[in-house]
């Protein structure tokens, strides 16, 4: 009996002894290297690093801030795509159940634009947002901010006149009542444990109320609809409004404008369009309309004529300007500018004026004038180059900075010393505007992002070309079919052989269209339109021109014919491949939708065909005695007879 308690308490003691030994052999888990907060641009690859020691073999965890486990984050090292600020902890175990955890660490993401980024970053220390000199009424707020890439995550210190400033030591500073003490100038300090970087500086000055200068004055957005009818069936055809139209279109363009420019349209489309262009008006926009043709003017209402006008046409046939503007203002847009290139002729003096519904008080509406009242706009035509009078002078100033009415008239001004309409044409302005309004001023659009959304994409829809493609037939031969765009209804196609092949030379190529579209350039005197082709493509092979693709109600298919010699046989041999691409620029739009059953047809259909020589072929130079170039008016002729003069358009007349 002794004996066995004897052995009993031996084994005991053994036993405690093997485990004061165990622990004494096992070490704590030590984390010898903490993760580290950093500061990325979005989606860019993280790698978040722990390193520990303890006895066997360790386990690791990775947590996100919302203590769910990372998956697949099992490891020392953690790769993570930043698109989100986050929180990220690693627990360490081993296998006899003990566990740390890493400090937590900040992941965190700026989606905002990288100047100067290098294209590879390393995680060294990148300034993106330098604090901006301001001028600010005393009393108000003052926001100062700077943001940096970094890794570790940098830490800032603001300093005022060279001295620290006491908790300000974050991206932005702020001050919620400025006084004159708050002036000077500013600087942030942007560093880490690795490495400093210093802000530019920015000066701030605190002014009186009085001393305040004016606010700068930015559009939410730009956007012009540009419109040239030449081709008339029943009037005089015109010549300057293609290159007058292509010409301020690229001009619009450099100021920031979404531009939809169409030549040729009917009434329908005419509305269609402007239902289109005041669909993409919104708060705070900038909007121009723009148009050259044949017009006229009755009791102070201005009328654009459609190409498809009868003679003599009725109010029906045309487009009330007021109309316009009164919808543009209603879409409450920042201003509103409407230019017209187009005769201002009234043929009823005697009848009675009619009450026009006034535009609302809120102003910036501008009208820019060809002509004065009852008197007629010109086009000259020199050496195969036509110009409205109005747009040639237009064009020269529409860059320059000022508001748009003191640029306006720098236009009048050139277009009263031009000799050939002395006494003849007299441009005028009319305008509401209560602020300083220009067409250079800057876009910002703070707060409208969406609705900066809505118009671009309506706006990409009218303008987005095909793209190119290489097509290899089977001979080898491997022609490239691209396009260019002259107006946003009018394609240009252009097919250039790249490889020939080892079985063909003498190479030419033939571009058609299913459909066949209508060629409004086709007719003498078009030489311009050619020109302007030769600058958008070097030596293509074959060339095709497509107008008027607003008529376009389905897919358009180019036809490619290869024409070629075969090597052996010496004979002349054709291949052909087809390519569609849709609904190009405008047809996108749908603007057909919107005619009425009844629409009248423009132009005898002339199927458009590529050529491969540009005409060169002028109209002839009409001149004054003193070789000077006539000008033409832009004046729709109208019978005399009173019965059969326009007609008054009534304001209550629905507007399709």
């Amino acid at each position: 009996m002794f004996t066995v308690s004897r052995n009993r308490e031996d084994n005991a003691v053994i036993t405690a002894n093997k485990s004061e030994l165990l622990r004494t052999m096992i070490q704590d888990i030590a984390i010898v290297r903490h993760p580290v907060s950093v500061c990325v641009p979005v989606n860019h690859e993280v790698v978040l690093s722990v390193r520990a020691e303890g006895t066997g073999v360790l386990n690791y965890q990775w947590f996100t801030d919302h203590e769910q486990e990372v998956f697949g984050g099992t490891r020392e090292d953690l790769r993570v795509k930043a698109q989100q600020n986050q929180l990220f902890v690693c627990r360490v175990n081993d296998q006899f159940r003990n566990c740390v955890f890493s400090e937590w660490v900040r992941v965190k993401v700026l989606d905002i634009p990288k100047p100067g980024m290098p294209r590879v970053w390393q995680g060294e220390l990148h300034i993106v947002l330098n604090p901006k000199s301001q001028t600010v009424q005393e009393g108000q707020k003052l926001t100062l901010r700077c943001a940096a890439f970094g890794t570790p995550d940098p830490h800032y210190q603001w300093y005022r006149n060279g001295l620290p400033l006491q908790d300000n030591n974050s991206e932005t500073l702020q001050v919620e009542r400025t006084t004159a003490d708050h002036g000077g100038t500013y600087l942030c300090s942007v560093s880490n444990v690795l490495e400093e970087r210093w802000s530019t500086p920015a000066d701030i000055e605190i002014v009186t109320a009085d001393e305040l200068p004016p606010p700068t004055l930015t559009a939410t957005d730009k956007v012009a609809l540009l419109i040239g009818n030449l081709n008339y069936v029943h009037h005089p055809l015109l010549m300057a409004p293609t290159m007058d139209v292509h010409q301020l279109g690229n001009l619009l363009q450099q100021l920031g404008f979404r531009v939809v420019s169409l030549i040729d349209l009917t009434r329908e489309e005419m509305m269609a369009a402007i239902d289109k262009f005041l669909d993409l008006l919104d708060r705070g926009v900038y909007g121009l309309f723009y148009y050259a043709g044949h017009g006229y003017e009755r009791s102070g209402r201005n009328y654009l004529v459609a190409v498809d006008a009868p003679q003599p046409y009725q109010p029906e046939n045309c487009v009330c300007v007021q109309r316009i503007m009164l919808k543009m203002q209603n879409r409450q847009t920042a201003l509103s500018v409407i230019l017209l290139d187009t005769c201002r002729k009234w043929y009823n003096r005697n009848c009675v004026l009619s009450e026009i519904m006034p535009l609302g008080p809120r102003g910036n509406t501008v009208y820019g004038y060809a002509t004065c009242e009852d008197a007629e706009a010109f086009e000259v035509q020199d050496g195969g180059k036509s110009t409205g009078i109005f747009t040639k002078y237009l064009n020269k100033h529409i860059l320059k900075k000022g508001k748009v009415t003191h640029v306006l008239e720098q236009v009048s001004e050139d277009l009263g010393r031009d000799p050939l309409v002395t006494g003849k044409q007299a441009m005028e302005i009319k305008h509401t505007l209560k602020e300083p309004r220009s067409l250079t001023d800057r876009i910002r659009t703070t707060g409208h992002t969406r609705e900066l959304h809505l118009r671009d994409t309506c706006w990409r829809r009218a303008n987005a070309l095909p793209g190119k493609e290489r097509l290899k037939f089977r001979c080898g031969v491997v022609v490239e079919v691209s396009f260019s765009a002259l107006f946003s209804n009018t394609l240009v196609v252009f097919g250039t052989v790249k490889t020939t092949g080892p079985k063909a030379q003498a190479c030419s190529v033939i571009l058609s269209s299913t459909p066949s579209m209508v060629d409004i350039f086709s007719g003498p005197g078009r030489s311009e339109v050619d020109s302007l082709i030769h600058i958008k493509s070097d030596n293509p092979d074959g060339i095709l021109r497509l107008c008027s693709l607003q008529k376009l109600q389905g897919s358009l298919v180019i036809n490619v014919d290869l024409h070629y010699t075969h090597v052996d046989s010496k004979l002349r041999l054709k291949e052909s491949q087809q390519k569609d691409i849709g609904r190009p620029l405008v047809a996108s739009w749908e603007l057909y939708m919107k005619q009425g059953a009844g629409a009248a047809k423009v132009h005898d259909a002339v199927p458009a065909r590529s050529f491969d020589g540009i005409s060169k072929s002028k109209s002839p130079i009409q001149q004054t005695v003193d070789g000077q170039c006539r000008p033409f008016t832009r004046k729709a002729e109208v019978l005399a007879a009173r019965s059969k003069e326009p007609e008054e358009n009534d304001e209550n007349e629905h507007w399709n």
